[in-house]
């Protein structure tokens, strides 16, 4: 029977319906896909993603433990490392200290100097004049200044040259007979045992005094007996002048034998000679006998005048006492002559800054100030002005804080102390034509310019001086193989501070500066 075209639509479908998905090698669920298996039923047991191989098992690092290291480290190979490596450490460490004493021994260095009391103390000459101001009644003067010795103490002075204890009419030959001025021997005495107390030596002042030494033997043994006298005192010394009699080979060697009876190490008697003459008289000996003979030579750096030195010759006496120092005595330094006011805090910043001990003395602006505190008045509270004074307060505060600045940076810096000596030519840029000279003071119209420089290993310490009134700049040129750098220690106005170069530094008239120099980028 024949079938419309309705009924074989749907024969059709639900044959199709019947049908499985892989029917054949061509049917639709036989379809292979890429990377796929087409046979029969490999469409159905195919993973549908493709798994990743897995990664290889990494071995992780683990230290050892101490069973395998200590097999480890006992090997043969370890052993010899460990050798070498000590063997290598000796030998660098004794290459270094090779080297180091290599370098010790070929680097140039200070050689210290025991130096004895005399030649570190800072000697103050006193004289009666000024004890008479500081009197009030009676003994009252000695009192108050016995009052003042640990002042004069705190100031770094070291030693008092007791000056007009005996009359130069009078010979010291009768030990009671002291000069009246000073009062009688058992204030004297008191004098001497306080000043002991307060750490300040006592040397007393024979000079142009006659001892009466000059004839007998009678004579001399009383002088020993004399020397005896006051060196049971506590006396540290005597002063006698290169004019005296005193002033003989024989006469020393007679003192020196007394002397060994009361000195120590600590505790050394000395003799100071007090040079009046250009050239000191030579002792009938040998300048080596003679150096022991004298302890302390002690130099004016002005020469004696009865008129205020004019800046010129104040320079060429300066210039003359530095190139003509000797080597061989001790020296102590003083101003002795007359210079103006202005010049006097120059001449004191010299001093504390020459080889030797300086002595300064009470008339000096340091003495002044201290006039003011010796000078209390009487027990009932009065005060007595100084006749010579400083114009105001504050130059009195200044020349006092100048002195107590340079005796501060002399007993703590071994430059001052030990240093060598370098006197140094000088050039200015001031007055460019006639001030750049080749050497200090070259002629009448040179600047007085002076300048010398202390060193002690790599210290150095300059010192410049402008004596005249004019301004000066120093010239660039002026000393190349110095630092160029430097700090200041302190100037005669007390009012330059910190660090400075020697290319700008300018000196004003009549100063003096103390400049402690360093390589550039130290401050050592």
């Amino acid at each position: 029977m024949a079938q419309t075209g309705e009924e074989a639509a749907e024969e059709a479908d639900a044959t199709t319906d019947r049908m499985p998905l892989n029917v054949g090698d061509t049917g639709y669920g036989s379809v292979p896909g890429p990377g796929l298996s087409g046979s029969v039923g490999a469409s159905e047991t195919a993973p549908l993603l493709i798994p990743e191989p897995e990664p290889e098992p990494v071995q992780q690092w683990q230290p050892l433990t101490k069973e395998e290291l200590e097999v480890a480290a006992g090997g043969l190979g370890w052993r010899r490392v460990r050798c070498y490596l000590v063997v290598l450490f000796w030998l660098s460490w004794v290459a270094m200290l090779a080297t180091s004493v290599a370098i010790i021994a070929v680097s140039p260095r200070p050689v210290v100097t025991p130096l004895k009391w005399w030649q570190k103390s800072l000697f103050y000459q006193l004289q009666p004049d000024l004890v008479m101001e500081a009197q009030a009644e009676g003994s009252g003067g000695i009192n108050v200044l016995c009052e003042q010795l640990p002042y004069l103490r705190s100031l770094g002075i070291g030693a008092l040259i007791l000056e007009g204890v005996f009359d130069k009419d009078m010979s010291p030959l009768d030990v009671t007979a002291t000069s009246e001025s000073l009062g009688s021997l058992p204030q004297i005495q008191h004098l001497l045992t306080e000043s002991n107390k307060a750490g300040l030596k006592v040397v007393l002042d024979f000079c142009e005094v006659d001892l009466d030494v000059a004839g007998n033997e009678p004579s001399s043994a009383v002088v020993q007996h004399t020397l005896r006298f006051w060196l049971e005192q506590g006396v540290a010394g005597f002063a006698i002048c290169d004019t005296d009699a005193a002033y003989s080979e024989k006469t020393l060697l007679e003192w020196r034998g007394v002397f060994r009876e009361f000195s120590s190490q600590e505790e050394e008697r000395i003799v100071v000679v007090k040079q009046t003459r250009d050239v000191p008289r030579p002792l009938n000996n040998s300048s080596q006998i003679n150096k022991t003979l004298v302890d302390v030579v002690m130099r004016s750096i002005l020469p004696s005048s009865h008129h205020l030195l004019s800046a010129q010759e104040v320079a060429d006496a300066i210039e003359t006492n530095l190139q003509t120092r000797e080597d061989d005595i001790w020296p102590s330094w003083t101003v002795g002559g007359k210079a103006s006011h202005d010049l006097k805090k120059l001449l004191l910043v010299l001093m504390m800054t020459l080889p030797g001990s300086p002595a300064v003395q009470h008339d000096e602006d340091i003495g002044q100030t201290q006039n003011v505190s010796l000078n209390v008045g009487s027990s009932h509270g009065e005060t007595n002005e100084p006749s010579d004074t400083h114009p105001d307060k504050k130059a009195k505060r200044s020349s006092l804080a100048l002195f107590t600045s340079l005796s501060r940076s002399r007993a703590t810096e071994e430059a001052l102390l030990y240093g060598s000596f370098t006197f140094l030519p000088f050039n200015t840029s001031a007055n460019s034509s006639s001030s750049s000279s080749n050497s200090t003071l070259a002629s009448p119209s040179s600047p007085t310019i002076l300048a010398f420089l202390r060193s002690w290993g790599c210290v150095h310490f300059l010192i410049l001086l402008n004596v005249g009134p004019e301004l000066h700049a120093l010239d660039p040129a002026w000393a190349p193989s110095l630092p160029e750098a430097g700090v200041f220690v302190t100037s005669t106005g007390m009012d330059r501070l910190g660090s400075t170069s020697l290319y700008t530094l300018e000196l004003r008239p009549h100063e003096a500066i103390v400049i402690k120099l360093f390589e550039a980028g130290s401050y050592s």
